[in-house]
């Protein structure tokens, strides 16, 4: 199957490309001609149904170009102050492309840390989510700027799989300089095969991989390993493909490693909320939110009755029924104290209770899972 293929049944994708496909290595300046076909694939996704996220490597290799750096290892506050300039000229380049296309894109620039803060993690999704339902295209990098060692990714590969598992992606596409995973590096052994599905991530496919070849990228198939693991586990299938063949993200007849995801996006986001997380408070339900929840509504303030515990914006609660049953977990949209303010109330009366006009839901259905039907659809998900 090729890459259409796998994307045919795709709701929500996120495409990752590398430095090594974005900058030419001798001049470090943008390969126009490439982003410019590369948008127009990411186009016509998007009039196919598709809503995409793109994480983009590319802003140091710029800057550094224009601050006239040395070629060679920056050190970090050259790479950070290459960073700064690289991403103003990348950002415009995007919304230049973007726009033939009557496309809007929005620049988003993340850290580890936004990733594992639930707070952080919980802003960042909504950002994400509201830019989707709003027809732009978020465009990801690492915040290199004030990113140090201690806080990155490292690489845009584990990057971009940590925004599929944000957004609940169907499929992760990484862009490479090479077709897929083979099971010995191509550009040193003469009989490597290529490899073109994984089903199951085991320590002889993690040993096939090794890191980066080229002098312009960080990753290499290793990160993409470890992309592939981080991504499948959260319900996203993950394509590795060259991008240096015409119109990578339609080119059927180019070949790709497919990794199958282990379950679905919804299965696994249930899964995490619901048996992951330490809960850090509960919130009490009258019979009518019990009854909304049931049928995959949100959770409103009016149907909270009680507030136990202190917990902060994100942080994983248990929902319980007035009999004491535990009936779901997931994110809550406010801080304990602010939650009990709300406790009863009504959606237009939320602004004048707590002083700001916050979130509609106490829980958003995105955010919560019905603990009692995991075990349900998990029967379902395996038939």
């Amino acid at each position: 199957m090729g890459i259409q293929d796998r994307l045919a049944t795709a709701r929500r994708v996120v495409v990752k490309v590398g430095s090594a496909l974005l900058v030419n290595s001798e001049t470090s300046s943008v390969r126009v001609e490439w982003l410019t076909n590369l948008v127009s694939g990411i186009a016509q996704l998007k009039r196919d149904g598709k809503e995409v996220v793109l994480v983009s490597s590319g802003a140091i290799a710029l800057g550094r170009r224009m601050l006239k750096l040395k070629p060679g290892a920056l050190r970090l506050d050259e790479s950070q102050a290459a960073a700064a300039v690289g991403q103003v000229k990348l950002a415009q380049t995007y919304v230049d492309a973007f726009h033939r296309h009557q496309l809007e894109a929005a620049q988003i620039l993340l850290t580890l840390e936004d990733t594992e803060d639930r707070r952080r993690y919980l802003n960042a999704r909504e950002t994400l989510q509201t830019l989707l339902k709003l027809n732009a295209v978020p465009v990801i990098n690492e915040n290199d700027t004030v990113a140090t060692g201690e806080i990155r990714f490292g690489d845009n590969d584990r990057l971009s799989a940590r925004v599929a598992s944000m957004v609940d992606a169907d499929c992760l596409v990484l862009l490479s300089d090479i077709d897929g995973l083979y099971t010995a590096n191509p550009q040193r052994d003469a009989n490597a095969r290529h490899i073109p599905e994984v089903r199951a991530i085991t320590p002889e496919i993690e040993a096939m991989a090794e890191g980066p070849v080229s002098g312009v990228s960080k990753g290499g198939m290793e990160s993409k390993i470890v992309a592939a693991k981080i991504a499948t586990s959260a319900g996203a299938g993950v394509i590795i493909a060259s991008g240096y063949v015409a119109d990578p993200l339609s080119n059927n007849a180019a070949k790709i490693t497919y990794f199958a995801p282990s379950l679905s996006p919804t299965l696994a986001r249930k899964r995490w909320l619901g048996g992951s997380l330490k809960a850090k408070g509960e919130l009490i339900i009258d019979s009518g939110a019990e009854r909304a929840l049931r049928s995959g509504k949100s959770l409103l303030p009016a149907g909270v009755t009680r507030i136990d515990g202190r917990f902060e914006r994100g942080d994983a609660v248990i929902i319980k029924s007035e009999l004491g049953r535990e009936l779901a977990r997931g994110l809550v949209g406010y801080n304990s104290d602010e939650a009990r303010l709300l406790a009863g109330k009504r959606t237009a009366d939320i602004e004048v209770a707590i002083g700001y006009r916050g979130s509609d839901e106490m829980i958003h259905r995105d955010d919560l899972a019905i603990t009692e039907s995991l075990s349900a659809d998990a029967e379902n998900e395996s038939q």
